[in-house]
């Protein structure tokens, strides 16, 4: 460890006074273009104010007294050489002002985007909110409108089902009349053989009668009886007369 750092400290003494030299003008030219221009430089106690806050602490006193131990801190590592400027501190001094000039200068471009993206991303969450919300109420409004339907429904049913009973009761007289009308035909039917069953007995009877008178007309005492018969008929008439 001794002699890493006295190797450090022997390459730190051979790098100053080339490195000095080398910075100076870098710094020299840079900041000369920086007082020429006409860009207007920050307020001297605006930028002491803004590294005062940056600063860790609650207070002024706290603040002062974490940036003396820094200072403190740093300028014992330098003089005792625990610590040694070469050009890796030049990098990394480099970078760290980039990425500084990076934050300060892209940070608020990158919020402005990221703030838009955010509006776009919740005004589309809003408005598809709202369209849910319109949604809802629309389709509420609806059942709310249809809330007759249960009495509606009722009232149908009653209705069907006394047609059903109508329908019933007309299919069941129907079909009475169906059936008088054929026990009518039936009876009808049996009145038209009783008829002609009688007018056969009749005509049967009838010739019967007519063929034993005709028989007995034959018969010469039936005659003689009939005519003494019709005689003694006239005779009684006559005497009455």
């Amino acid at each position: 460890m001794a002699s890493r750092l006295a190797r450090t400290a022997v390459g730190a003494a051979r790098l100053r006074p080339s490195v000095v030299p080398r910075v100076l003008p870098a710094l020299s030219t840079v900041a000369s273009p920086r007082y020429s221009s006409g860009v207007p430089s920050e307020d001297p106690k605006t930028k002491a104010q803004s590294i005062i806050d940056s600063l860790p602490g609650s207070n002024l006193m706290s603040k002062t007294a974490i940036l003396s131990s820094a200072a403190g801190l740093s300028i014992y590592a330098l003089s005792n050489e625990y610590y040694v400027v070469n050009e890796e501190t030049v990098v990394a001094f480099c970078l760290l002002s980039v990425w500084g000039g990076l934050i300060k200068f892209g940070g608020p471009v990158y919020k402005e985007w990221a703030d838009a993206q955010s509006n776009k991303i919740k005004n589309i969450l809003n408005s598809a909110r709202a369209d849910h919300t319109q949604a809802v109420k629309t389709r509420i409004s609806d059942v709310q409108q249809m809330s007759g339907v249960i009495d509606y429904t009722k009232t149908l049913f009653a209705v069907s089902k006394e047609t059903a009973k109508l329908e019933a009761e007309a299919y069941e007289l129907e079909q009475r009349t169906a059936l008088a009308a054929e026990a009518k035909t039936v009876l009808d039917s049996w009145v038209r053989y009783e008829s002609q069953v009688k007018q056969r007995q009749q005509k049967e009877l009838a010739q019967t009668v007519i063929a034993k008178v005709q028989k007995e007309l034959e018969n010469p005492k039936v005659l003689k009886q009939i005519l003494d018969q019709s005689v003694a008929d006239v005779e009684k008439i006559v005497s009455k007369a």
